[in-house]
């Protein structure tokens, strides 16, 4: 990500925090970025669009942090990988949280952004060194959505700096998911090395 998509995704949390998310127009992403009304326009034809790019953004921030052949279990490196996801929603706290409640009140909203949170739970899965392609990577995809819905329930309340109560609620939602995992006999779809060959 370049630095004019970093200020863009400042601008744009920043705008969400004080207006809502009905209050991000062009005019005042431009204001606070410094980017020409009419380059927004052409580049982010929908503010859907900007929620991609921040999708990409903090997975792309994730992927670049993994590290390949990093061992441990599917399940540890899905948690490592989702509270890295986590660590970089924090400095977009406030307007994170807005877009959240906002979310809550608009189903439009709510249904629009699944399939974003599906593209990027599909790029933390393969950043987990797991399988996120075909019809069980869409499911793996499309459970870890709930798992992150979960964990980010309990990340609104955390003000923790250790962020405690979020680890907890992550570890409780991947019980749930490895149990419905099971039940549907989808498994882990593992594609780390073994610790010899890594």
């Amino acid at each position: 990500m370049d630095a004019s998509d970093s200020r863009l995704l400042d601008a744009l949390f920043a705008v969400i925090a004080e207006h809502g998310w009905r209050g991000v127009t062009p005019g005042r992403l431009s204001a606070l970025s410094g980017i020409p009304t009419r380059e927004l326009v052409r580049r982010f034809p929908s503010r859907l669009d900007l929620l991609r790019l921040h999708g990409e953004a903090v997975a792309s921030h994730v992927a670049a942090e993994t590290v390949p052949g990093q061992g441990g279990t599917p399940r540890d490196r899905v948690f490592d990988v989702l509270m890295r996801g986590v660590d970089a929603l924090v400095p977009h706290r406030a307007g994170m949280l807005r877009l959240i409640a906002d979310m809550r009140r608009d189903g439009v909203l709510a249904a629009a952004l699944f399939p974003i949170l599906q593209r990027s739970m599909s790029r933390m899965l393969e950043a987990a060194e797991l399988d996120a392609s075909g019809l069980q990577g869409r499911l793996r995809a499309a459970g870890l959505v709930g798992v992150w819905l979960m964990t980010i329930r309990a990340w609104e309340k955390d003000e923790s700096v250790d962020l405690g109560t979020t680890m907890a609620a992550l570890d409780r939602a991947l019980d749930r998911a490895e149990q419905t995992a099971r039940s549907l006999n989808i498994d882990p779809g593992d594609l780390a090395l073994p610790p010899a060959e890594a």
